[in-house]
């Protein structure tokens, strides 16, 4: 018996944005809000567009392409702003930038990082499930469709060649 296809979700439908201000419980040994911070906010972020877009629960399965191009630091207000942007029969991509500004100015928040994590839809048992397909809305929004595909051909073609890699240097008789 094969599952039905749900239906299209829009774009918007699953979008949001995080805000939280960074203290100094977050900092670094340089003084500035550490990594692994930002990279949870990224995580939790484009956690709720998956499961707000999958109607149910979804477990990280992949990040790549995180980029930092800015330190963020003590004070600073960070938005990560997240929103799916290609879906698979039971994955999906999820794309995310992060901005900050400084708490207590009214400059424009600054896009300090970005990055790009893979999401796959679960059922109660944690066996994969069917999410809807992403309905882009806007030129941008299928752009970002259209570069989440090249990403993910890019991302199985990379896993297939490192698994006949793996096996051939086994038939040869190294031992990893």
């Amino acid at each position: 018996m094969t599952e039905a296809v749900p239906e299209g979700k829009a774009t918007s439908a699953s979008r949001t944005t995080l805000s939280s201000i960074m203290t100094a419980a977050e900092t670094n040994l340089l003084g500035t809000v550490h990594g692994g911070v930002i990279m949870k906010l990224v995580d939790d972020a484009a956690g709720a567009v998956a499961g707000r877009h999958s109607g149910g629960p979804a477990v990280t399965a992949s990040m790549d392409e995180m980029v930092f191009l800015e330190p963020v630091h003590v004070g600073d207000l960070v938005h990560v702003k997240a929103q799916c942007n290609w879906t698979g029969r039971t994955s999906m991509e999820i794309g995310v930038r992060v901005l900050a500004e400084r708490w207590n100015e009214s400059t424009p928040a600054t896009q300090v990082g970005s990055a790009y994590l893979v999401f796959a839809a679960v059922d109660d048992a944690g066996k994969p499930r069917m999410v809807p397909p992403v309905v882009p809305e806007s030129d941008r929004d299928r752009r970002r469709f259209q570069e989440a595909e090249i990403r993910r051909t890019h991302r199985l073609a990379r896993r297939r060649a490192i698994r006949e890699l793996r096996e051939r240097r086994l038939s040869e008789g190294y031992e990893d």
